[in-house]
């Protein structure tokens, strides 16, 4: 795998690295005509993928003096915030490159600016977790593991990617409108919700859609899948359980939005309770929802985290992930709705602020979790959508 660790400057522009060698240089005279020599400060190994000392990431990051962001936008995950107080916690500068870009142009903006260390190069990526595998093998991340690594829930063992936050899927229920919610999947059958279920999105183009029909077919197989082909038989499960939905008139075969929450078309919405929350948020009251992990069938959608491999600022870039993936940084990504990687280690040791936690579903569904492997990702999305309009419509 390619990687920028082998520069022997790291990121530092060509002016920086000739004062260091200049420095080196002069170095080398003193020690030739004096009895000794200042020894020339060392910048820190890239190469072994370990944490860094966090002064010593500061103080190389300073050398650096900026980080390249891409497809952050301010109000997705809180990452305003986290921008603003990553910038003047460390007094460095942040450019922000195309914040709506997809994970696909984030990969890609890897690719187009490999040979090239300007103002279009990003430094850090921040992908759905499905993407990991593309960019790995087209050896287009760095390895490095954050001093919060043991409690990072997913990742890869070798560090070139990790889990930053994750949503689960959450049923949206306006309040007021059913005499009993509905606690977990199979009661999305009951007659009293006819013409009242829809889906965030389509099941051939939205992966959040897909990952609704994986999740209602987790609860009925009972378990955590630990392989593919078990994923696959779950995934069967899956649309079977929406076959009976719509033949029970329950689903409607519409697309929910906040819009038609507010007009109370969709009654009951599937959807990553980060977007379910700040929907609750945005329509303040009009109308009150309920937001329900349902008791099984809970299923995780992380977002991944990584470093360029031709990062122009390296160090910057692994300061970046030692501040987002420290209990501040998650905290913060809790503060939008978006849930931390490490929630239940902050958890655990009762970090979690209590005015966040009221916001919140309660701690202990998160608890149980499932997060699929890569490949089973890739193999649920393709024989959900190849199988959805033939086994659900009987087309």
């Amino acid at each position: 795998m390619s990687s920028s660790n082998n520069r022997q400057a790291g990121g530092l522009s060509r002016r920086d690295f000739l004062k260091i060698s200049a420095v080196a240089g002069g170095g080398a005279l003193l020690a030739a005509c004096g009895p000794k020599a200042t020894p020339t400060a060392v910048l820190p190994d890239l190469t072994s993928g370990n944490a860094i000392p966090l002064d010593d990431l500061i103080a190389a990051a300073k050398t650096e003096g900026s980080l390249n962001t891409i497809a952050l936008p301010h109000d997705w995950a809180n990452y305003g915030e986290i921008i603003e107080t990553f910038k003047s916690k460390y007094g460095l500068s942040v450019s922000e490159l195309n914040p709506d870009a997809g994970s696909s142009d984030e990969l890609e903006a890897i690719r187009a600016n490999k040979d090239s260390k300007g103002p279009q190069a990003p430094d850090i990526v921040d992908v759905g977790v499905g993407h990991t595998a593309t960019a790995m093998t087209d050896g287009l991340l760095a390895k490095y593991k954050v001093a919060t690594w043991d409690t990072i829930e997913m990742k890869d063992s070798d560090g070139y990617w990790w889990a930053e936050y994750y949503g689960v899927l959450a049923f949206e229920v306006i309040k007021g409108v059913f005499a009993e919610l509905p606690m977990d999947w199979e009661d999305l059958l009951k007659p009293i919700y006819k013409g009242k279920v829809a889906m965030a999105g389509d099941v051939l183009k939205s992966n959040q859609s897909v990952q609704t029909v994986f999740a209602s077919g987790l609860s009925r197989y009972g378990k955590a899948p630990t392989n593919d082909d078990e994923a696959v038989e779950a995934a069967k499960l899956g649309l079977q359980f929406w076959k009976e939905m719509n033949d029970s008139g329950n689903f409607i075969p519409v697309i929910s939005d906040q819009g038609r929450i507010a007009a109370g078309e969709t009654p009951i919405t599937m959807e990553w309770d980060y977007l379910a929350l700040a929907n609750r948020d945005a329509l303040a009251g009009n109308p009150e929802l309920d937001i329900v992990v349902p008791n099984t069938g809970i299923i995780a959608g992380p977002y991944a985290g990584g470093i360029s491999a031709y990062a122009p600022h390296p160090y910057a870039a692994r300061l970046w992930w030692e501040f987002v993936m420290s209990d501040e940084g998650q905290l913060l990504y809790l503060k939008g709705y978006a849930h931390p990687i490490r929630y239940n280690d902050l958890a655990a040791r009762n970090l979690i602020p209590a005015d966040m936690a009221a916001k919140l579903p309660p701690a202990e569904s998160y608890k149980k979790a499932f997060f699929p492997q890569i490949s089973m990702l890739k193999a649920v999305f393709t024989y959900i959508t190849e199988n959805w309009r033939s086994v659900v419509y009987g087309e």
